[in-house]
C-alpha cells in the first residue's frame, strides 16, 4: 500500500496530537508502519503545534519532508499557509478557516495576515477550505473540531471506513465517543462541500 505522509498544523488546544494519535491507530489497524512526532510553539499560549504522521510498509524516519506532504490537515487558516511548503505537488490541504488570532496579534505586535485562503487555493494542489464551526456538533462543541477534520481526510485516504471508525473505538474515551462520532461523520459526508 502507498505510503501516506500527513501532517496536522493548529495552535495549543485544537486537539492535533489526538489526531495523530487517530491517524496512527489507523496506520496499525491496516497492518501498517507509523511514526509520529510533534513540534511544538509555545502550545500553551496558541502558539503553532504541530503532528507528523507517516505511514506505509516501510517508515524509516517521522518527520515529513518538505515538499513531501500527501496531505496537510489545518485547524486553522494561518496555520494551514505556515506549513504549506510541506505539501507535496499533488497534495491535498485540508483546512478549517475560522480565524484564531495568535498571540502577536492579539498584543497588537502585528496583523492577520489577509488573503490566506486565496493564497492556499493559489499554491495547493487542491484546497478543500471549510468553516467547521458551521457545521453541527462542531458549533456545539468546538473540542469536536479534530475528529471533524479526521472525517474529512478520511473520504481522500485509501483505508475503509471501519478502520477509521475502530481508530475513534479504541482513542475516544466512551464519554466523548458519541459527540465525535457524530462529528467524524459530518465531516466524512460534507468533506467537498464548498464553503458557505
Amino acid at each position: 500500500m502507498k505510503k501516506v505522509d500527513l501532517l496536522i498544523a493548529g495552535v495549543g488546544g485544537q486537539g492535533t496530537i489526538l489526531a495523530g494519535r487517530i491517524m496512527s491507530t489507523v496506520a496499525l489497524l491496516a497492518n501498517l508502519e507509523v511514526k509520529m512526532a510533534e513540534t511544538h510553539g509555545m502550545a500553551q499560549r496558541g502558539g503553532s503545534v504541530v503532528t507528523h504522521v507517516r505511514l506505509g510498509e516501510k517508515v524509516y524516519a517521522p518527520l515529513v519532508p518538505r515538499g513531501d506532504a500527501d496531505f496537510i490537515l489545518a485547524f486553522e487558516q494561518l496555520e494551514g499557509l505556515r506549513w504549506l511548503p510541506y505539501l507535496s505537488p499533488e497534495g491535498i490541504a485540508l483546512v478549517n478557516t475560522r480565524v484564531l488570532e495568535p498571540l502577536p496579534v492579539l498584543t497588537g505586535q502585528t496583523v492577520y495576515p489577509e488573503g490566506i485562503k486565496e493564497e492556499i487555493e493559489k499554491k495547493a494542489h487542491q484546497a478543500i477550505l471549510v468553516d467547521a464551526m458551521q457545521h453541527t456538533p462542531v458549533n456545539q462543541n468546538p473540542r469536536t473540531l479534530n475528529v471533524f477534520l479526521m472525517g474529512m481526510l478520511a473520504r481522500h485516504t485509501p483505508y475503509p471506513r471501519d478502520i477509521w471508525e475502530e481508530a475513534l473505538h479504541q482513542i475516544l474515551p466512551p464519554k466523548i465517543r458519541g459527540i465525535n462520532q457524530e462529528a467524524f461523520e459530518t465531516g466524512y459526508k460534507l468533506y467537498s462541500a464548498p464553503e458557505g
